[in-house]
């Protein structure tokens, strides 16, 4: 270790020896995750193997017309690959350290180095506006104050005297300084928070959940049903011994397929990625980013949504409020006057820190000329300079009111009232004695005189307000958590007419003591890092769905962990690579939009998931009949498909981006399945009521088309019960459909294509009838369960 008296720095033979062994400052990130894992995990799915035997079986066949459904399994594929895709590339970008280059002492003279080549024990050289590269501790320090803010979440600049640490990723406001690298590389701070935020995780979706609960349901019967559906179509066509007399090993192969294919809700993954997929393009629109499409859904579910303060319900910029007078009132005016030339002249100071730019913005003067400045520092919590005023010489002090004020009980009872309203308060007091000589030592024993109490705020967003008061009529809980002092953050919580306690977060030791804390509080102040992320974890723990935002590194952490992360758009790059949204414009009123269009995913998502579900149901009720009664199957797959797409597929992406203001229920399967099965069994019923007689008795091909119009006709009403109400364009909707299909009837090539052989005769009116039979059945079925069981009013 460097000696921290050593100014000179290392030596070339002791940076090579550091380089030898490996003690330099490289960043080696591993990758979220390969771009391998990901095609494996969205092409070899267990559904995507099913279908692609099939549609090789469709190959060996040699007629693609029956191969339409592998069109959905391309593109659910792709999307899959393109979202995952996106989500690894910011990940991989997030990084802490930005600055390219740094300067250190080495062998007695400054040198500029690359990042990576900073090595252990380096003396660095700061100055304002450099990124510290690496963990380190202060040897020498001139004023040196350092921007945190986005690794500890205090707003304030933190000044650094000798023997402070600085931590890697934070900036140079003021000053400068010398500090010994402590700590490099993966070791560092930046590099241990960036391997923690590069850890690939999905968004906890219920829609995507409650689908995949779907697939394996499936997945636990599709093997045995596709074993009788093989064995039935075997038997079907005269059993092993004569299965490949002639073509019956086609017909059977085609039979398989069409069973199979309508067991499977193909498209039920592609809607719903569409439906995430336009209400992402959508908000795009409002300058909301949303990097994971199923986060779209989150905020419709959150029910506890944490805030930082500083860039999410203020701006983050201090300006001056005010300056109230606490001096004697002999001679007040001139006095006054004189003091406000002494703000100007703090104001001037180059080198001063972000209280000098508000003053130097605010108050101006030609009259002064500063012979003396002590520059702040965080030991003695004031600053301080000598000026000549038209030939009169003074002493100013301007800090911390405790400090500046302690011989002036009434002037520092006034300071502390202001504070205690969220204003920043510093008090102005001219010096009676001389200044103390040095940097940093303390102001008790030099005689001060009250001049002005200098009052700061915090701006709060406009949009804030009202935006707060919505999620509190949406039953949503806010809670506030700031590094900030708790005193202020109150303050601010009372202007924007937040509820709960204002607790100070660091008097909280124990997860214990957090979890309680969180029982009642609605503001948090002086919160680490490490309690945000644990907030938000027990919060997770009691069942609470949790939004979290932040635009700092401090937040990054918290940000990722909760169930839906929100970084505004000016945050640090590591905090927006691990959330789920962005408010690109830092517009935190555009929050109701993402929860509007969260609302309207999952109510229609519901609404669509019972069509494909009864699709499957009756796929799988026509499987197990057609093999146990060996009948050849009801359908061609091309006639599944056309009754899928004009009653399932086409109404079903319409639907899913209609407006829809339901508040959200828990419970999405468990409904899905109290309609979709029944009305599934009805359409399956119907669909062999009909073929029953007919499959004797026709030739197959026309027996097949009449089929196909009853269980179109009673999946037509199926769509019917769920696009309720009937609004105009609704029922255009189920017209336009209707038309369709019958256009396809009569039409030569699409009638030929499709092979719907119907006339108008017998035949094709029994299949009406049978269907209009089926949703009659469907609609009793809905209105007896929505007296029930009162959750199909919400379909």
């Amino acid at each position: 270790m460097l000696e921290a008296g050593t100014r000179e720095g290392l030596t070339p033979a002791q940076v090579a020896e550091r380089v030898e062994g490996g003690r330099v400052n490289t960043q080696t990130q591993p990758s979220s995750r390969s771009v391998g894992d990901i095609l494996r995990e969205n092409i070899f799915t267990l559904f995507n193997g099913i279908l692609t035997v099939c549609f090789i079986a469709v190959l060996l066949l040699g007629d693609l017309r029956d191969g339409f459904f592998f069109g959905i399994v391309i593109v659910n594929a792709l999307i899959g690959i393109v979202q995952e895709y996106r989500a690894k590339r910011v990940l991989d970008r997030a990084a802490l350290l930005a600055a390219p280059h740094s300067r250190v002492r080495r062998g007695g003279e400054v040198v500029t180095v690359a990042l990576e080549d900073v090595v252990l024990d380096d003396l660095l050289v700061l100055r304002p506006g450099d990124q510290v590269p690496a963990d380190a501790v202060v040897v020498e320090s001139t004023g040196l104050s350092l921007d945190e803010s986005m690794l500890t979440g205090e707003s304030d600049p933190m000044f650094k005297d000798d023997g402070a640490p600085l931590l890697s990723g934070s900036h140079v406001v003021t000053g400068t300084g010398l500090a010994t690298v402590t700590a490099v590389g993966a070791d560092s701070y930046a590099s241990r928070l960036t391997s923690e935020i590069r850890k690939h995780s999905l968004v906890r979706s219920e829609l995507r959940e409650a689908t995949n609960r779907i697939l394996v349901y499936l997945s636990w019967v599709l093997g045995p049903l596709i074993l009788i559906t093989l064995v039935g179509r075997v038997l079907t066509y005269g059993g092993f011994t004569e299965i490949f007399v002639d073509d019956r090993w086609r017909r059977a192969l085609l039979d398989a397929v069409a069973a199979v294919v309508g067991m499977i809700p193909e498209g039920l993954v592609l809607l719903t990625s569409l439906a995430f997929g336009v209400a992402a393009i959508q908000l795009a629109t409002r300058k909301v980013l949303v990097q994971e499409l199923a986060a779209v859904e989150v905020l419709a579910r959150v029910d506890v949504l944490c805030l930082d303060k500083t860039g999410t319900l203020t701006t983050g910029e201090l300006s001056l409020h005010d300056t109230e007078w606490v001096g004697s009132e002999d001679g007040a005016g001139a006095r006054a006057e004189l003091a406000e030339i002494a703000l100007a002249a703090f104001g001037s100071d180059e080198a001063g820190n972000a209280t000098s730019g508000i003053l130097g913005s605010r108050f101006r003067s030609d009259r002064f000329r500063v012979t003396r400045r002590i520059p702040f520092s965080s030991a003695t919590k004031y600053s301080a300079l000598a000026m000549t005023v038209d030939g009169d010489e003074s002493s100013w002090v301007l800090g911390a009111p405790e400090r500046v004020l302690a011989a002036h009980p009434d002037a520092l009872s006034r300071a502390t009232e202001l504070a205690a309203t969220g204003l920043r308060t510093l008090a102005l007091a001219r010096a009676v004695d001389p200044l103390p000589e040095g940097v940093h030592v303390p102001l008790a024993g030099t005689r001060v005189e009250p001049a002005l109490l200098v009052l700061l705020a915090e701006t709060l967003r406009p949009e804030a307000r009202d935006t707060l008061r919505y999620f509190r009529e949406q039953a949503v809980r806010v809670v506030v958590m700031s590094g900030d002092n708790p005193v202020t953050v109150a303050a601010m919580a009372r202007e924007l007419q937040l509820e709960g306690e204002t607790i100070d977060a660091s008097t909280l030791t124990t997860d214990e003591e957090l979890a309680g804390a969180l029982e009642t509080a609605g503001v948090l102040g002086r919160v680490s890092p490490d309690q945000k992320r644990a907030a938000v974890r027990l919060l997770k723990e009691r069942g609470r769905t949790v939004a979290m935002t932040g635009d700092g590194v401090n937040d990054a952490m918290a940000v990722k962990d909760a169930d839906l992360g929100i970084a505004m758009g000016s945050g640090t790059a590591a905090t927006k690579a691990v959330s789920r949204v962005v408010l690109l414009d830092d517009r935190f009123d555009r929050l109701p939009d993402v929860l509007a269009s969260g609302r309207r995913v999952i109510a229609n998502v519901e609404r669509v998931s019972n069509i494909f579900l009864a699709k499957t149901t009756y796929g799988i009720l026509l499987a197990l009949v057609s093999a146990v009664l060996l009948w050849p199957f009801p359908f061609l797959p091309r006639q599944l498909t056309l009754v899928s797409t004009l009653a399932i597929g086409i109404p079903s992406f319409f639907l899913a981006l209609a407006p829809n203001k339901r508040i959200y229920t828990p419970g999405v399967l468990g409904r899905v399945l109290k309609y979709s099965v029944p009305t599934g069994l009805i359409a399956g019923v119907t669909a062999i009521v009909a073929y029953a007689p007919l499959y004797r008795s026709l030739p197959l091909h026309e027996a097949r088309s009449v089929t196909t119009v009853a269980l179109f006709c009673v999946s037509l009403w199926i769509l019917c019960v769920l696009t309720r109400p009937l609004t105009g364009v609704r029922w255009l909707l189920l017209a336009a459909v209707a038309a369709a299909f019958v256009l396809v009837c009569v039409i030569p090539f699409t009638a030929s294509f499709f092979e719907m052989h119907v006339q108008f005769d017998a035949a094709l009116a029994w299949g009406v009838a049978v269907g209009a039979v089926g949703a009659v059945g469907v609609e009793v079925f809905y209105r007896f369960a929505k007296r029930r069981a009162l959750v199909f009013d919400r379909l």
